[in-house]
């Protein structure tokens, strides 16, 4: 069963939508997009569809992204908008496990930072702050980024309210040794908007269980799960299955 649109407040009177797939389990995995996603996004409705036959799961949209209310600010707020799901979860769930991607997974380490409601953490295409992205639009991947997601099925879910980028951000780098949750980092070999050294720096700063994996000729984020389905979520899964 799938309960749509549902919503929580956050402490700054945001309101934030999910969708929350049910059935039956004891443990919970919410899925936290990246920029110009959301809860809609195919891929990660594929992403989903695979974990709830394990787990039950939320997808959320952050400010600025789907159905949330606010602008987009840019990881400078949306900390509160996972904390704010992440409460929600545990008062129903055992366990509470966290996949972030790119934006979404520096919100991801900075939030696990602040809580220890979240008991596994993976962060896929992570940047260890927001001012070192090495955008290049010239290096856009031509399939992914412009036939799969502006022509393709993949445009689906996708759009963005964007709010000021200049506000102060807290840096994953200097957060993520606060981390308590165990940490997977999983990064593209290809990923032309946030190289994979962010992920390799993450890693080194990280305190306790962690793990690093860069996958061979892989793309950015989510587009991990159309590019190398397989060998993404098999990882995924085996990490929640070992740490959750």
């Amino acid at each position: 069963m799938i309960s749509r649109d549902l919503c929580v407040m956050t402490e700054d009177k945001q309101k934030v939508y999910f969708d929350h797939h049910q059935s039956g389990h004891d443990k919970i995995v919410i899925i936290a997009h990246g920029f110009f996603n959301s809860k809609n996004a195919v891929l990660l409705k594929t992403l989903a569809g695979e974990l709830n036959k394990l787990y039950d799961v939320i997808v959320m949209d952050f400010r600025g992204h789907g159905k949330s209310s606010g602008m987009f600010l840019w990881t400078s707020k949306e900390y509160l908008d996972l904390q704010a799901v992440v409460d929600f979860a545990k008062d129903k769930y055992s366990d509470v496990g966290v996949i972030g991607f790119s934006l979404g997974a520096a919100t991801s380490i900075i939030t696990a930072s602040h809580t220890k409601k979240i008991k596994s953490l993976i962060a896929v295409s992570a940047p260890m702050e927001f001012g070192k992205i090495e955008y290049q639009f010239w290096d856009l991947d031509v399939e992914n980024d412009l036939l799969f997601s502006l022509i393709g099925k993949g445009r689906i879910g996708k759009g963005v309210r964007p709010g000021p980028f200049w506000l102060k951000k807290q840096k994953p780098i200097e957060r993520v040794a606060h981390v308590a949750a165990p940490t997977l980092f999983i990064h593209g070999e290809k990923d032309w908007l946030i190289y994979p050294e962010h992920s390799r720096k993450l890693y080194e700063k990280a305190k306790g269980q962690r793990k690093i994996v860069i996958i061979k000729n892989g793309p950015h984020a989510e587009y991990l799960i159309r590019k190398n389905k397989e060998e993404t979520i098999s990882l995924i899964i085996g990490w929640f299955h070992q740490t959750l």
